[in-house]
């Protein structure tokens, strides 16, 4: 098929979408590509997960389940089955791409979907890959995929790399108003590309090939991590100064230029800034390169939780208290503020180590009900009820991730320690200065 064909079934919306990996990247891209007039297919190897969808049950906060009720009811489908692959015109991967334990690259879920899915290859198909990866990805693993099934890249079959900018949780952009980066493994694999995603993306941004587009990704989330690690050392800084480091990034955010206002906290979470830099410092050392800038970054950030923990057993101190048999409340456990994801969520890792460090550990956050199963870490616990009675209860109060929906003004009328790693009841203490506000300790 050439070019000028697949173009045609993009423009009249004859195409099929398919969607290969259901999960907080791939729900709100079906839906997108959904509105837009196509039919859309999705596949996931998570038997649990395509049962949920197909009964019209959300598993992400952000994307309700009367909008899955929709889509299926106007006919999407998921499934687990790979065979279906040739139903589709365009293929986009939106699967993990999580490090492994000696925090290299694990392009294993990538690699899994290419060998249940080549075999089902057929020519005027688009294939794009989503998740974050290294330069050279397309070309150096998923190519190899397609040209084994006899298909020539550029002529019979599209190759593209379109990294995902999810941000859930943000009201103010969706996937649908989200620039979207695109490089193609030839001319006529970018201008499909262009075309598949410009049908429900407001804004396309071309680059020159797959490389360029994989290195975009690695390098906006490289500029969030190295200037989280520079204010989370600022804090310690700062706190060592008895200086408050909010007010101080508050006054330097009025500056009307040249400066850009990033906040400390916890720690770094999410799929992406934890894990996305050590991408390219792991390629980068194919080229004899050491990364030192975005490491040590990624040390200072990695370290923030301990430090937080380190805070609570001093201010425990202060009042007499052992962290070992002390009972703490960990305020907030996702990753980011209002949404349900717990991917490299700091707030697990404080909890480790204050479990580890013989404290007893609850927690409280309404987008989290049960404590999820994650590959590394386990906790056999569900989200408690925030009650004068039972935050007086505490010996201390973590506040690590501040949802919208919690009433801070009885947590900090209650709890006997506030420990605040996020400088929320600093602004509730401008807020109401006359308030008494000992209790809390920022950290």
């Amino acid at each position: 098929m050439a070019i000028e064909e697949f173009l045609s079934k993009v423009k009249d919306k004859s195409a099929k979408i398919g969607i290969f990996g259901l999960g907080y990247v791939g729900i709100p891209l079906a839906h997108t590509i959904h509105e837009a007039g196509f039919k859309v297919l999705g596949v996931d190897v998570d038997s649990q997960r395509v049962a949920d969808l197909n009964a019209g049950h959300s598993p992400i906060k952000h994307i309700p389940s009367d909008v899955i009720q929709a889509m299926v009811a106007d006919g999407f489908e998921a499934t687990q089955d790979f065979a279906r692959t040739t139903e589709c015109d365009a293929l986009l991967i939106c699967v993990p791409t999580p490090l492994n334990k000696y925090r290299e690259p694990d392009l294993g879920a990538v690699e899994a979907t290419m060998r249940a899915m080549s075999p089902y290859f057929r020519q005027g198909q688009l294939l794009a890959l989503e998740s974050t990866t290294w330069p050279g990805t397309t070309d150096e693993v998923l190519k190899p995929y397609v040209e084994a099934r006899g298909l020539k890249v550029g002529e019979t079959f599209f190759l593209c790399y379109s990294p995902e900018r999810e941000d859930p949780g943000n009201a103010d952009f969706k996937t649908q108003t989200i620039p979207k980066v695109i490089g193609g493994d030839t001319a006529a694999c970018r201008a499909a590309g262009e075309a598949v995603y410009g049908s429900f993306i407001d804004q396309i941004v071309a680059v020159s090939s797959t490389r360029s587009a994989e290195m975009v990704k690695l390098v906006e989330n490289i500029h969030r991590s190295v200037n989280i690690g520079l204010v989370n050392e600022l804090k310690k800084v700062a706190h060592a100064m008895n200086l408050d480091i909010f007010e101080v990034i508050d006054a330097a955010a009025t500056k009307p230029f040249g400066f850009t206002a990033y906040y400390p906290g916890p720690g770094i979470g999410g799929h992406c800034i934890p894990i996305d830099p050590f991408y390219l410092t792991w390629k980068a050392r194919e080229f004899g390169l050491h990364t030192r800038f975005i490491e040590l970054a990624g040390e200072i950030n990695a370290s923030m939780p301990q430090y937080v923990v380190d805070r609570t057993v001093a201010a425990l101190n202060q009042r007499g208290k052992s962290l070992s048999g002390s009972k703490v409340l960990c305020l907030g456990i996702a990753y980011k503020r209002d949404v349900d994801d717990m991917r490299e969520s700091p707030s697990v890792f404080v909890m480790e180590i204050l479990r580890d460090w013989g404290a007893d550990v609850a927690y409280h956050d309404t987008n989290v009900p049960h404590f999820p199963k994650m590959r590394e870490h386990h906790f056999e616990l569900s989200s408690v009820d925030l009650t004068p009675e039972g935050l007086a209860s505490y010996d201390a109060v973590l506040l690590l991730t501040d949802h919208n929906d919690v009433d801070y003004d009885m947590v900090r009328a209650h709890a006997p320690l506030v420990i605040d790693s996020r400088g929320r009841f600093r602004a509730a203490a401008q807020a109401s200065p006359s308030s008494d506000a000992d209790n809390v300790v920022v950290a």
